[in-house]
């Protein structure tokens, strides 16, 4: 009986032994916790539209004009000023890939005040006797449409530093110029005399460097600096044995700030899938 029942053991250990091999469970696939978050990022290129604000410092090269019309001598203005002013831009362009982008812009310098005055005597320089001292004012206002192109230096974070530079033309309108001549021992002083104002377009180039700000993913703000230098050209016209005159040129230096809207949908993530558990196998 003893065998018998060692025996019914045996046979019963044999069988679970062998249902255990049939059952085959692979193991888990590890689980990773630390998968990187993933951001919506702008896409790399795409039409966009800018408009930018900015206070414009000017300097001023100087300015010339003729003692008798062109017959006469050319004679330097004794002091010369144009005052600072507000500038507006408009723009469209074109972002080629992560680093490349060009635009065409429009620019509007203000009004800009311009004082002067020249130094002189006798019947040459008008009615007054002895030395003299004229007084100049004007105004000047400025539209420069400028081919731009721009390298953009990384993102980090939410900004991207930039530099540029660009080509282009600024046609200049100069209102007229008063001009009042002064003895300058006190005597007395002539009336007032105006020259017509004069109009022209001047080569214009232009440096920039700055920092866009990603508000959204079309949305960029723009902090930026630009230098614009303004060839001269023709500034007044002859009146009473003076003139013509002629500026010679000016640079702008501007703060600017602006925004840049980039058309098109904003690029899509990729979030991978999670994998499914793993089935059991039976063999």
């Amino acid at each position: 009986m003893n065998k018998t029942l060692m025996g019914a053991l045996a046979i019963a250990l044999a069988a679970s032994a062998a249902h255990s091999a049939d059952l085959y469970q692979p193991q888990p696939e590890p689980i990773y916790n630390d998968v990187p978050e993933v951001a919506v990022q702008q896409s790399s290129s795409g039409w966009y539209l800018r408009g930018d604000i900015g206070y414009g410092f000017t300097d001023f090269d100087g300015a010339n004009f003729y003692q008798g019309n062109y017959t006469g001598s050319k004679a330097d203005f004794h002091t010369a000023k144009l005052r600072d002013g507000l500038t507006l831009g408009v723009g469209v362009g074109y972002q080629v890939n992560s680093y490349l982008r060009t635009d065409l812009t429009f620019d509007y310098l203000n009004k800009t005040d311009f004082e002067g005055s020249t130094k002189g005597s006798g019947a040459s320089f008008g009615a007054c006797v002895g030395p003299c001292t004229s007084r100049d004012t004007s105004s000047m206002r400025a539209y420069s449409l400028l081919a731009n192109a721009y390298v953009d230096l990384g993102t980090y974070g939410y900004i991207t530093p930039y530099v540029g530079g660009g080509l282009g033309g600024t046609y200049v309108k100069w209102d007229k110029l008063r001009n009042t001549s002064c003895a300058d021992n006190g005597s007395g002083c002539d009336s007032t005399v105006e020259h017509g104002g004069k109009g022209s377009w001047r080569f214009t180039y232009a440096l920039m460097a700055g920092a866009t700000i990603d508000v959204t993913c079309n949305l960029k703000a723009d902090v930026g600096y630009r230098y614009r230098h303004v060839q001269g050209g023709d500034m007044f016209g002859y009146a009473q044995n003076g003139g013509p005159g002629f500026d010679k040129g000016f640079d702008v230096h501007e703060a600017r700030v602006g925004a840049r809207y980039t058309f098109g949908g904003c690029a899509t993530p990729y979030v991978p899938e999670e994998p499914a558990p793993a089935p059991i196998i039976y063999k």
